[in-house]
């Protein structure tokens, strides 16, 4: 378990420097969408690749980041039942969800998708928007998101493992400590 409990924390850091480094993107999003909107505005002028950038910059914080928002425990949860039941309940909860949901949508999603990454690589397809931009850059990112998310998941699965083993911490005193 002590060399899982490694790989996980490993998986931890790739994810938060992942993080780290797409968090820049927002600001480049910002930035475009501002200048994007004073250029139309003063100039009557638009550019397609402005928006599309924007909507690529969005699609590569939002799948990239998502890796980093499981470990987190920033991750979207309907908590009606869940709350009530005890620690150990919880946790077997989750380990259900990520054995039986959360890594196969992962597996299939990266399985399916890398034949079209492939395709809009050698075919060198662009938008059909006058000026848009190549298309294969935003395919590219649903790879590079699924595979440190799907990461993540075997990460999280790691430590709940421990923690019912009596090996680790509780991880969600672990998201507690830590700054977001």
């Amino acid at each position: 378990m002590a060399f899982l409990l490694t790989i996980s924390r490993g998986i931890d850091a790739l994810n938060a420097v992942l993080s780290r480094a797409v968090m820049w993107l927002v600001l480049v999003a910002i930035l475009i969408s501002a200048g994007n909107a004073v250029v139309r505005k003063l100039f009557s002028i638009s550019s397609n690749a402005f928006l599309e950038a924007q909507w690529y910059l969005f699609s590569a914080v939002f799948l990239i980041a998502a890796g980093y928002a499981l470990q987190k425990g920033e991750h979207v949860k309907i908590d009606l039942v869940y709350g009530r039941l005890s620690r150990r309940t919880q946790i077997w909860i989750e380990i259900f969800g990520t054995i039986f949901f959360l890594l196969p949508f992962c597996i299939v999603t990266v399985w399916l998708v890398w034949p079209v990454v492939a395709d809009k690589i050698a075919t060198g397809e662009t938008s059909a928007n006058a000026g848009g931009l190549p298309m294969w850059p935003v395919w590219i990112l649903i790879p590079a998101g699924f595979i440190p998310l799907g990461l993540q998941g075997l990460s999280e699965l790691v430590k709940r493992v421990a923690f019912l083993t009596g090996q680790g911490p509780d991880p969600a005193l672990a998201h507690e400590k830590q700054p977001h």
